[in-house]
């Protein structure tokens, strides 16, 4: 008798959980396991950290030498303009061509799951989905921003002695630098962001970066030989366009105010991410 009571005791007693679940925070940390343990992850990210040390190291350079050569001639040098001011924008100048690794990163984050299968088993785990882009898009995000601070900075001191071989001083506390390397790293996420977004929409890795590539490098270089006044206006709009409106502590004729850029900027991460939770809660794996 007392038998049968304690079964029924344990079948009336609320079962307790291992903890296991399909939590935002679990769901990030099995993302953060998938990125850190792909070699071509760790490779790419390496290769925005030498890509940028070595430009900048390359710029430091190049404004040294420039400078000896027109230190003869006044006229020139006024041209040339303040090359002290100049030295802080050299750190984080290897940011245009990083954007397109981290971007590329970014595409292969969400591209992968597709192309390898991975998806079925991500998502029969995360039926809902929503988890699952979340976690994803926090870690491109936190991941850009890291990486590109992180290279900008080793950039900065990398390019110390080369500066104080011309005389020329990068002042870390100015202005000029705090505007790049934080908007420099911002930008970078949100073509990231957009990357990854794509990655989902395309379901296809080398169409995702070559669309990635035509809205970041050759829609600008197109907008410039059209001189008609709808593409002009057109052209403000566009990601490098509104970065470059943001590094700039004054707005250029015809530019963007500070806070429009920053919108739009903002509006090229959150509608494709907003159009690739749509789409994928509906599509199959």
């Amino acid at each position: 008798m007392s038998t049968d009571i304690q079964q029924e005791t344990l079948q009336q007693r609320p079962r307790t959980t291992s903890g296991k679940g399909t939590s935002f925070g679990r769901a990030l940390n099995s993302e953060f396991r998938k990125f850190s343990t792909v070699p071509s992850s760790v490779i790419l990210v390496l290769t925005t950290l030498v890509v940028m040390v070595g430009i900048g190291a390359l710029g430091a350079w190049v404004i040294g030498q420039t400078q000896d050569m027109v230190a003869n001639d006044p006229n020139v040098a006024a041209a040339m303009g303040d090359q002290s001011e100049m030295a802080n924008t050299i750190a984080p100048s290897g940011i245009m061509l990083a954007q397109l690794i981290i971007g590329s990163l970014g595409v292969l984050v969400m591209s992968s799951e597709f192309t390898t299968g991975m998806a079925r088993a991500t998502f029969a785990a995360i039926p809902k989905r929503f988890p699952v882009v979340l976690a994803k898009a926090t870690l491109v995000a936190l991941m850009s921003i890291v990486v590109t601070v992180v290279s900008t900075l080793v950039s900065a001191v990398v390019i110390i002695p080369i500066l104080s071989n011309y005389s020329l001083h990068q002042d870390f506390a100015s202005e000029t630098f705090q505007r790049n390397l934080w908007f420099g790293a911002a930008y970078v996420a949100v073509i990231a962001l957009l990357g990854m977004a794509l990655g989902a929409l395309l379901r296809n890795s080398a169409g995702a970066i070559v669309t990635l590539v035509a809205i970041v490098f050759i829609l600008p270089t197109v907008f410039q030989f059209l001189t008609n006044d709808f593409f002009t206006n057109l052209k403000r709009f566009l990601p490098d366009s509104a970065y470059n409106n943001l590094i700039t502590t004054t707005v250029p004729d015809g530019g963007l105010e500070h806070w429009q850029a920053g919108l739009t900027l903002g509006l090229w991460a959150v509608i494709p991410l907003l159009a690739t939770l749509f789409v994928i809660q509906r599509r199959d794996v």
